[in-house]
């Protein structure tokens, strides 16, 4: 069961909180590895300049943001999430894999800014791209949230957004229903477990991830959220679709 709207930014900042540490090894098994491919698109298509700026809303531990940096090492790569737990396994993740890496690391870091995707602490107009991962469908308003990426793109920049998408209509549709709403739960449940570290009051681990794939099966369809994006005020919107039809990669231009 979904929380009710006016509970629901707490519920998703101590659902995070509380997977945070075993968040990047439950997607690469609920996606058999295909999310990293999925990322690694995302940044191509957001056709970043020399010396680009890069926002990743919603960033988590950082992936799309680590990505853009290795792909644009002179680009200003900033990371924004709401959830602390998250950004922090990011930023030890880093730290790690600079420790595995002779002679340091020279390139620009990925800064991690704590902020409400509702309201981006970002002036206007501030970046060459946007990007988010999965962060849509886990707002309270998908329309302010796309107006806020839109006012802190330059004219011309671009917004691409990874987003889980309801299973279409086929054939296949019930087995889809049936990995999403039954499987997952369960590989959330024997893969994540809640550290007790944050001090917040955490929903267990099999709660979060119910909520993940029902949150999925009442959000847009791709071609809904294509719409949702013009709406906003983006041109030259187009999406594609991955998975099966259950994740799509939303491009626009503001």
């Amino acid at each position: 069961m979904l929380p009710p709207a006016a509970e629901k930014a707490a519920y998703v900042n101590r659902m995070f909180a509380g997977i945070a540490h075993r968040y990047d090894l439950v997607n690469r098994l609920m996606t058999g590895g295909q999310d990293v491919g999925w990322r690694r698109e995302v940044v191509e298509l957001c056709r970043l300049p020399a010396g680009g700026r890069l926002l990743d809303v919603g960033t988590g531990t950082g992936d799309i943001a680590y990505e853009a940096q290795h792909r644009h090492q002179d680009a200003e790569v900033i990371g924004c999430d709401f959830t602390f737990e998250m950004m922090d396994v990011g930023r030890q993740k880093k730290a790690k894999s600079l420790l595995r890496r002779a002679g340091g690391d020279r390139t620009k870091r990925v800064e991690f800014v704590q902020g409400d995707g509702l309201r981006l602490p970002f002036a206007n107009g501030y970046f060459d791209a946007v990007t988010s991962g999965f962060l849509l469908r886990n707002v309270t308003d998908v329309e302010l949230c796309l107006a806020e990426q839109r006012r802190v793109t330059k004219p011309g920049g671009r917004i691409v957004c990874l987003e889980t998408s309801p299973p279409p209509p086929t054939l296949i549709s019930p087995l889809l229903h049936f990995y999403m709403l039954r499987v997952i739960p369960v590989v959330g449940q024997l893969f994540s477990t809640g550290d007790g570290t944050s001090g917040k009051s955490m929903p267990p681990p099999d709660t979060a991830y119910r909520y993940l794939p029902q949150s999925t099966v009442a959000f847009l369809q791709p071609e809904e959220m294509a719409l949702q994006m013009e709406r906003a005020g983006f041109r030259n919107v187009f999406y594609r679709t991955k998975m099966l039809g259950t994740v799509a990669i939303h491009v626009g231009a503001a």
